[in-house]
């Protein structure tokens, strides 16, 4: 499966809830329909998208259908988010070959939705290019009367395995902080779920990654270079 075929596990869930509302299809059958008509990847935000109207479009031939209010349940259903309680699995360094590490900034651990210097939790990913492993979910223990630089210094240290962290904000002191641990800073424009960032990396690594990023998955400057010649070539 490629970075592109990549679905979490979460949405997967969705999808499988909602085919049971369709008396002859099953979740793969749900899939393709959905995957025909959004193109791939299935993002959350083409979840979000979808309509009633769009719903009714799907029926096509070979397929029951529906009555309105069984095609709206199975609407709230692929739009609501599950919690899917993910567990925290085991990793040992190795055990994801060309893999990074990445913390995300969240407030509800679905999302990238907070500030570097004030989320709730970082959750830590191992992301090769078609899997996504968490490995931890990381809290920060503020200590009462530190300074904020302090606490920007104790956050980047919490991370400090981490090759890259994403955050909705950051201030200047505290992305310094950061880079002093040996970590790279993406800022993002807006929130986004944890899922679609992750989608979106291992579609990137899975095809020529970018300086910085090839730098940070220990690719060495040979090898970067040949990257970079290629991408100029094609």
């Amino acid at each position: 499966m490629s970075g592109q075929d990549t679905i979490t596990r979460e949405l997967a869930l969705r999808i499988g809830l909602a085919a049971r509302a369709w008396p002859d299809i099953d979740a793969k059958g749900l899939f393709i329909l959905l995957t025909d008509y959004l193109g791939l990847p299935l993002t959350e935000q083409k979840i979000a998208g979808i309509t009633l109207k769009d719903l009714k479009t799907l029926q096509t031939d070979g397929v029951s259908r529906l009555e309105e209010d069984l095609l709206l349940q199975l609407l709230n259903t692929l739009q609501t988010p599950v919690d899917t309680s993910e567990p925290i699995q085991a990793y040992q360094e190795g055990d994801l070959p060309g893999s990074i590490r990445l913390a995300f900034a969240s407030n509800d651990r679905l999302n990238v939705d907070g500030h570097f210097g004030s989320c709730k939790q970082f959750m830590i990913y191992q992301v090769s290019a078609c899997v996504a492993q968490l490995i931890d979910v990381r809290t920060p223990k503020e200590i009462a009367n530190l300074e904020i630089e302090d606490k920007n210094t104790y956050r980047a240290e919490l991370i400090n395995d981490c090759q890259v962290v994403y955050m909705v904000s950051v201030g200047g002191p505290a992305a310094a902080k950061i880079v002093k641990q040996g970590i790279h800073p993406l800022k993002l424009s807006d929130i986004e779920s944890i899922s679609d960032v992750i989608l979106q990396l291992q579609a990137v690594i899975a095809g020529t990654p970018p300086p910085w990023l090839a730098k940070v998955m220990g690719i060495e400057a040979s090898q970067r270079f040949k990257f970079e010649r290629e991408e100029a070539i094609g």
